[in-house]
């Protein structure tokens, strides 16, 4: 098993400690993700797609491969799935409500249709009842060509992003400043607090999470629910609390692109990288239909949303956003599927 029984009172101290780590975690992990993002000249989206999107998503992939080789395919596809349903029905509603977010035609004219266009991949390889080794390594191929090809796509679109830091009034810094010696210093040691900020709140921030997820699948086991209910509900949003607590932190920034990059980079990481390492490693099998005929078409569903809520339909060309009722749309979904679940899996 991934998470060993706990006593009641430790639980309670473990979450208590976890939701206090990831307040914390979440802000140093956004501030270091945007000073390595200036400072590399990368775009913002590529920055939350790829470190922050994958960075956040390493709790899905130890419990999926973790529950993989102990045979709990429904757990394992549960997560995986179920965390996609999250990361949009959910953290995309909460960040739209905190605050409205501006949506790139790039986002919305091609990451959504990717993601449901791999959505339908899904559900073409797990039709038979079987997710093969071979299948397997397709979805490991599909995620090796698309991830590269949409972040040069992206970043190429977009232009690179400044790398000078401002001056102290919020100028840009002159020749004369950057061929002082001392602002050379001073540059690389705010790219060394940069990174460290990044991995140290990486870290943090994953380890916080499966610390809140130990204790929630204990309280579960004790209750008696199945494995795919578990897989769906408590595991799949006790693993993407980081993405959660990042994208949060993200949009009382104002930073847009973080938010929907860790988003979409998170499920690309989920259908393709996850749920293909763990079925490489032991084949998906005898899991539930309803990962097929629930699951899997409201991750569909909810990436097509992405596009429909997204472009902006008077000026295609121009951004478009997710507004506070279009989060609330968003959230209204997400309480309605999770009950759903919890009575389907029930009775």
């Amino acid at each position: 098993m991934m998470y060993t029984d706990v006593p009641l009172w430790l639980s309670i101290a473990m979450m208590i400690a976890g939701f206090v780590a990831l307040a914390w975690s979440s802000d140093t992990f956004v501030d270091g993700a945007s000073s390595v993002a200036k400072a590399l000249g990368i775009s913002p989206f590529v920055i939350g797609m790829v470190i922050i999107g994958f960075g956040t998503s390493a709790p899905e992939l130890c419990v999926s491969v973790m529950s993989g080789i102990s045979n709990h395919s429904n757990l394992s596809l549960g997560n995986a799935y179920g965390s996609c349903v999250f990361n949009i029905a959910a953290i995309l509603g909460i960040a739209s409500i905190i605050r409205p977010l501006a949506v790139k035609p790039m986002t919305a004219f091609v990451a959504g249709p990717a993601l449901a266009a791999i959505s339908l991949g899904s559900m073409a390889v797990l039709w038979d009842g079987v997710g093969s080794r071979g299948e397997a390594l397709a979805l490991l191929g599909m995620f090796a060509v698309l991830l590269p090809l949409y972040c040069w796509f992206d970043q190429k679109t977009s232009g690179a992003a400044p790398d000078a830091e401002a001056g102290s009034k919020g100028r840009p810094p002159t020749a004369r400043m950057i061929a002082d010696p001392r602002y050379k210093r001073i540059g690389r040691m705010r790219i060394a607090i940069a990174y460290a900020k990044l991995f140290v709140g990486l870290a943090v921030l994953i380890g916080s999470s499966h610390v809140l997820v130990w204790g929630s699948v204990d309280f579960a086991r004790a209750v008696g629910v199945s494995d795919l209910m578990i897989g769906l509900t408590i595991v799949a949003m006790g693993t993407s609390l980081p993405e959660l607590a990042a994208a949060i932190a993200s949009a009382r920034r104002g930073k847009h692109e973080f938010v929907l990059g860790n988003i979409v980079g998170s499920n690309f990481f989920n259908m393709l990288a996850v749920v293909g390492l763990a079925t490489s490693i032991a084949p998906a099998k005898g899991f539930s239909r309803f990962i097929l005929l629930r699951d899997l078409p409201m991750t569909l569903a909810l990436s097509l949303a992405i596009t429909v809520f997204g472009v902006n339909w008077r000026r295609p060309r121009e951004n478009g956003s997710f507004n506070r009722f279009e989060g609330m749309a968003w959230l209204v979904v997400f309480l309605a599927y999770t009950a759903l679940v919890i009575y389907q899996e029930t009775h």
